[in-house]
């Protein structure tokens, strides 16, 4: 999720950068090969997380969300993901998901396989939704995290603990405008 995924990866200082508008863009090239290989085993493909959010500065990280019938059935989708050389990270603590990252050398990404429909799955699109639609929210969002980025350069789990209050306010929120709107995870974006 945004913030409260509990996946800390690397060492490397927190950077953000401004958002990029061909981040769209990067995630459908990576979308297209995941979907290729995972055919019908990824029953959504979705770009999650900040760079999702158009305006809204971020890690340069693509954030990729793929929905499978089971996480126990890592055979539908792990070997293919290796095949295009995804790496996955087992010691992840992260019992709602699977964790892999890019090819060595690769591009920035990574992959987070989920059991469709389950808690996580919605929360990462609802919250991803809400920010699109709200400016005022994004740009709060940017400003906290531009401000914990600074005040957490080089501690990684202290910036994503330190985000937990903005994102869960910010979830609150979603969920009230769910509330209003009757939202549902539209289409997979692949």
């Amino acid at each position: 999720m945004f913030a409260l995924d509990a996946t800390v990866t690397s060492e490397d200082p927190i950077v953000l950068v401004a958002a990029d508008p061909h981040w769209p863009e990067e995630f459908r090239s990576i979308a297209g090969r995941l979907r290729l290989v995972l055919g019908d085993a990824a029953l959504r493909i979705d770009h999650i997380g900040s760079t999702a959010v158009a305006g809204l500065d971020a890690k340069p990280v693509i954030d990729i969300q793929i929905s499978v019938a089971s996480l126990g059935a890592e055979g539908a989708y792990r070997g293919p993901l290796e095949s295009l050389g995804y790496v996955l990270h087992a010691a992840n603590p992260d019992r709602s998901k699977r964790f892999f990252r890019e090819p060595v050398g690769g591009r920035r990404t990574h992959l987070h396989v989920r059991r469709a429909g389950s808690f996580d799955e919605q929360l990462n699109l609802l919250l991803r939704d809400y920010l699109r639609a709200h400016a005022e929210d994004r740009a709060a969002y940017a400003r906290s995290k531009r401000e914990l980025a600074e005040r957490f350069r080089h501690d990684r789990e202290g910036y994503v603990r330190a985000k937990e209050p903005t994102v869960w306010s910010l979830l609150l929120r979603a969920h009230d405008w769910l509330q209003e709107t009757g939202w549902s995870a539209g289409p997979s974006d692949a």
